[in-house]
């Protein structure tokens, strides 16, 4: 069995499809029967399972002499470092099973590249971003005192007060009533008085009367 091209070097990454091929040839003289490939990772010093993958079954006839490729992919969720990988492959002969090592070999756990330009990760960041904004804006509504607005004192117009006006002139509604009503004249009545005509007329008179007498 072999990795692709493209993995030369073995590695197996966390969360993503693995795929191996296993060359296959018939020795015998005999046609058998593929049932399934399926594998398992071990400790690589002392050998003890870690877990197994899944199991692929094929049931294809494989006749005597005959060569052939198979795909087995398989999952790796492990910490990054060195495990033993075996692969086998089961057939059948004759109403008999057999089972034969395909791959056995250490191989390195790694982790997938990550790219700030990867859907998946933009949108995990977008996430976390916004869940980080609403949580520090919770914060700060509920911690952090808010300044109280400083409220203006309204001016009250003045009363009584008159206001000039570009003409010179005032504002009337400004001013009183009792103010605006203008004063009537007193006619005053001097009793045994007379005025300084009367008293001409009055003298003329006297001389008259005089002149008369004599």
């Amino acid at each position: 069995a072999q990795f692709p091209e493209e993995n030369a070097f073995g590695h197996v990454v966390n969360g993503e499809r693995n795929k191996i091929f296993l060359n296959i040839e018939n020795q015998s003289d005999r046609n058998i029967t593929i049932k399934s490939i399926a594998g398992s990772f071990h400790h690589p010093e002392s050998n003890n399972l870690v877990k197994n993958t899944t199991a692929l079954a094929y049931d294809v006839l494989l006749l005597e002499g005959a060569k052939m490729q198979l795909p087995y992919a398989f999952y790796s969720e492990f910490r990054p470092g060195d495990l033993k990988l075996n692969i086998w492959l089961d057939h059948e002969t004759d109403g008999h099973k057999y089972r034969v090592t395909a791959y056995d070999s250490i191989i390195t756990i790694v982790e997938p590249e990550t790219s700030w330009f990867d859907f998946k990760t933009l949108s995990t960041y977008l996430i976390v971003s916004l869940l980080l904004g609403g949580l520090g804006y919770y914060a700060y509504l509920s911690f952090i005192p808010q300044p109280k607005k400083k409220r203006t004192p309204a001016v009250s117009a003045p009363i009584g007060t008159v206001t000039a006006t570009g003409a010179g002139g005032y504002q009337e509604e400004w001013i009183p009533e009792h103010h605006l009503k203008k004063p009537k004249a007193r006619k005053t009545r001097a009793s045994g008085l007379a005025t300084s005509g009367d008293e001409t007329s009055g003298t003329e008179l006297s001389g008259t009367e005089g002149r008369k007498r004599k």
